[in-house]
């Protein structure tokens, strides 16, 4: 299997944010490594990205963050540049601790103090994990269309998933793939498109990575999710979900932000993606959670 590379259109990206952000890939004790885009100084604030995605698919947040926090985006496990690690995946508790105890490790390493983390889709279950298993000081936690608050998925998108996104994108090339899956109509939108059909075509997929999120996501049943353990999530949470999600229903976040202890809601006219597709309304939501003062 070939390596993944940085492609052009990332390459580009991570051109014009240098030298305020760089790229350091750190290998873990247990084997694997994960890329991580960092910049800035102050608290730290932790981007977890979702299915197909990279630390560089949050490049429209990282600057904007890094005026006043430390930001760490991070490749989860088998995507970007960041390889898988090795252990046994036949459960779905197994595919949760494959995406998060590497996570887990770097931070460690890299930030040993309290740490805000950010996650979008699959990112957000990897982020409320870290919360709930409790080995990462997290003080604050923002869930964008997070996976994990409840057990339902739209058909359409369990298909979509279980048919190989990667493979999907390969096979129908750009001008379908966004089609398929089409981009904000921006400038800003565009280039998110572009970045979002590279990492998705690029080869060296791990297999490891299908399995493991098909274990989180089967056909039929119940998703993987952590919704009877949400009051035990004792920090504010950020809950940020699209008016117009197609692929986990307005009705599970609003669920969730009753459960949760410390929950703020925040609808956006918006899909899968809010932060992606409308910036300018997440973004000024995001600065304000993290920067307000800690309740005593």
């Amino acid at each position: 299997m070939k390596a993944p590379a940085v492609g052009p259109v990332e390459a580009a990206l991570l051109a014009q944010l240098a030298p305020a952000v760089t790229a350091t890939v750190h290998w873990l004790p247990g084997g694997g490594a994960l890329r991580v885009l960092e910049a800035g100084a102050g608290p730290t604030v932790v981007l977890l990205h979702g299915r197909g995605g990279a630390a560089s698919s949050w490049f429209a947040y990282l600057t904007a963050l890094a005026r006043t926090h430390r930001v760490l985006a991070v490749d989860l496990p088998g995507f970007g540049l960041s390889s898988p690690t090795d252990g046994p995946l036949t459960t779905a508790e197994e595919a949760v601790a494959f995406f998060t105890a590497p996570v887990e490790a770097l931070l460690a390493r890299l930030a040993p103090g309290p740490v805000s983390v950010v996650g979008h889709s699959l990112g957000g279950l990897v982020a409320l994990e870290l919360a709930l298993r409790g080995r990462v000081p997290v003080e604050r936690l923002g869930l964008v269309g997070a996976m994990g608050l409840g057990p339902e998925m739209a058909r359409k998108a369990r298909l979509f998933f279980r048919s190989g996104p990667e493979r999907l994108a390969r096979a129908l090339g750009p001008w379908a793939w966004a089609r398929m899956v089409p981009p904000p109509q921006t400038p800003l939108g565009q280039r998110l498109g572009a970045l979002d059909y590279e990492l998705h075509a690029r080869p060296g997929t791990s297999p490891e990575v299908a399995r493991a999120f098909d274990l989180l996501v089967p056909l039929v049943g119940e998703v993987f999710h952590r919704a009877r353990q949400l009051d035990a999530v004792g920090v504010p949470v950020l809950v940020v979900w699209g008016e117009r999600e197609d692929v986990l229903p307005v009705s599970m976040a609003e669920q969730a932000a009753r459960r949760l202890p410390q929950a703020q809601l925040v609808r956006v006219d918006a899909g899968h993606s809010p932060h992606q597709e409308r910036p300018e309304r997440v973004l000024p939501e995001l600065k304000t959670f993290l920067d307000a003062q800690p309740s005593p």
